[in-house]
């Protein structure tokens, strides 16, 4: 009820979804200790909703969210893609683990 998920209208990967907060967020620059809890839901929402979508390997999955200035929208949104092994070149570029541009 505070979380949505949805398919990211450009994905990188062929699970590529997005899970937002209902209650506005800036980003994730914005966060801070209190908001653990919140960013834990995301994380477990997006496990669940690619177990729900047949995806079971939780070890091939790529979870983050785009520092910015790097972020195409203010408003908190945690990307879930999958198969992380299935990643194009480009997209190991864009979501690289703890790069300039996104934080895992």
């Amino acid at each position: 009820e505070d979380l949505v998920c949805f398919r990211d209208i450009r994905p990188n990967a062929p699970h590529h979804y997005l899970v937002v907060p209902v209650e506005h967020m800036g980003n994730c620059k914005t966060l801070k200790k209190e908001h653990i809890p919140i960013v834990k839901r995301m994380m477990e929402v997006g496990k669940a909703v690619l177990q729900r979508n047949n995806f079971n390997d939780l070890n091939d999955v790529r979870m983050g969210f785009h520092w910015p200035p790097f972020c195409s929208i203010s408003h908190l949104h945690l990307h879930v893609l999958a198969p992380e092994s299935q990643l194009g070149f480009l997209s190991r570029l864009v979501y690289r683990i703890n790069s300039y541009w996104f934080i895992t």
